[in-house]
């Protein structure tokens, strides 16, 4: 629940920006102020999608699904790169009429300070969600938190333009902004969808953490003369696994073996945020031991 009012906010932040830069645009008939009203629309539909998926990425392991559901954020953040793409598409079919046919704008100071609030508000709810995502390792509110400083970058570029427009009287500017604005999110969308696809397909643990828990494995094998092996690692959104193989002396009583795996267990996961760690004991002059490292063993 901690991490859905976050989810919660960015559903405000959507509503109050959609509302405000769609008055910019009924006041102006600018173009460019639609096209970040539509990826305002667009913030809103990935809120939702926020939300839902948070929920469900935090549902309790069952006898179905024995891991949990974290991986419910990658197509939270895969479907809110896919709506991106939607939403440049929508852009550039309101611009190019624009462009062949441009129209003088109606109220433009006053559309570009409703545009000025809703930005702020996005840039505020942003940097929230970017900080709380890092904090949590959540895919899901850092990618929400990413699109909403897109769409801030977005509404300086877009005020500029109508500004410019304004003031030099070149029509034809408010709808190139426009077709600019949607090149600029359709590549955000498409980063992503790769980044989606990606954690779909269990990457490895960061290399910051990756070395951390070398280091712990150098450590112990100084220490206790123990070897390890068949080190794996992956994470699937906010959850991290380990597992290893620990060979231990021969003379070791199963006792001793288990107090060191849980020892060494606690430390990693106190080093590793939301890690599950498995740890097999072999020993470690048994040749059979060194049989096993593949992943089909």
């Amino acid at each position: 629940m901690r991490l859905e009012r976050y989810a919660w906010l960015s559903v405000a932040a959507a509503v109050a920006t959609i509302s405000l830069k769609a008055l910019a645009w009924r006041l102006t008939d600018s173009v460019g102020l639609l096209s970040d009203a539509l990826e305002s629309l667009i913030n809103l539909a990935a809120a939702l999608l926020v939300l839902s998926m948070l929920r469900l990425a935090a549902s309790p392991p069952d006898e179905n699904y024995p891991y949990g559901l974290s991986k419910a954020e990658y197509f939270s953040a895969g479907i809110e790169g896919a709506l991106i793409v939607i939403a440049a598409a929508g852009i550039v079919w309101a611009a190019l009429p624009r462009l062949i046919n441009p129209r003088a704008l109606d109220m433009p100071f006053e559309g570009l300070t409703l545009t000025v609030l809703a930005s702020a508000i996005n840039y505020g709810v942003a940097i929230v969600l970017l900080r709380v995502g890092r904090e949590h390792h959540s895919i899901t509110l850092e990618a929400d938190g990413r699109h909403l400083m897109t769409d801030v970058w977005t509404s300086a570029a877009v005020i500029a333009g109508v500004a410019l427009v304004y003031i030099t009287g070149w029509l034809r500017l408010d709808a190139l902004i426009a077709l600019a604005v949607s090149a600029h999110i359709l590549w955000t969308g498409f980063g992503l969808v790769r980044r989606s696809v990606r954690g779909l397909l269990d990457p490895a643990i960061s290399a910051q953490d990756q070395a951390e828990v070398t280091k712990l494995i150098d450590e112990y094998s100084r220490r206790y003369g123990v070897s390890f092996h068949a080190l794996r690692t992956r994470q699937a959104g906010a959850r991290r696994f380990v597992s290893f193989h620990l060979l231990v002396p021969d003379a070791w009583t199963v006792a001793q073996a288990h107090r060191l795996s849980e020892e060494i267990e606690a430390r990693m996961r106190a080093m590793v945020p939301n890690a599950a760690i498995f740890t097999h004991i072999e020993p470690i002059s048994d040749p059979a031991s060194y049989e096993d490292q593949e992943l089909d063993r």
